[in-house]
């Protein structure tokens, strides 16, 4: 018999999955990305992390569905590649279409800051690989560029943000909330 998992090893994100660049980055995110192996799919983090599993009220998830319906769906472009000092992401745009919902979520549930407060600045990415030796990022980042010819820009419509949580080592959808109509 399994044991149930400890607080501890349990955790929720919220996300804006994007299953249209899955064809390009999805096999350097299986090699590059540990999450990617946990069962995240390809995304754009809202918010995380977020409340633990256990603690997610109906009450939470009526906020959520009523908070994320208020705001209007968009398309979304990932057209470039950046980088953070150890991470190589896909930059979607319109940026601030991203960090609008990051910054709802957490007016809402302000015991949550993004990314554990330990950022100033939200800046929406979509993980395509981590590597601690910027040699080996580089290495990443031309192969990327080789097979990424040609296939810019990937457009995605944003119309729900999906709720994952983590249980024994791997991630797994919890709920999906719709936004709301077309801007």
């Amino acid at each position: 018999m399994t044991a149930a998992p400890t607080e501890s090893l349990v955790e929720s994100a919220l996300i804006v999955a994007v299953p249209e660049v899955e064809p390009l980055i999805g096999p350097f995110r299986m090699k590059h990305d540990p999450a990617a192996a946990e069962g995240v799919p390809a995304h754009v983090t809202v918010l995380y992390p977020f409340v633990t599993p256990s603690k997610i009220s109906p009450a939470i998830l009526r906020t959520l569905t009523e908070l994320f319906a208020a705001l209007p769906r968009f398309r979304a472009s990932f057209t470039e590649v950046r980088r953070f000092p150890d991470v190589l992401y896909l930059a979607p745009e319109p940026a601030a279409s991203f960090r609008r919902l990051t910054e709802r979520v957490f007016a809402r549930f302000p015991e949550t800051p993004p990314y554990e407060g330990r950022f100033t600045h939200i800046v929406p990415h979509l993980t395509v690989a981590h590597a601690e030796e910027p040699a080996q990022l580089e290495e990443i980042a031309a192969e990327l560029q080789r097979a990424s010819s040609g296939r810019f820009p990937i457009l995605a419509d944003v119309r729900e943000i999906a709720m994952i949580e983590k249980w024994d080592g791997r991630w797994r959808g919890r709920a999906a909330f719709p936004l709301g109509t077309e801007t």
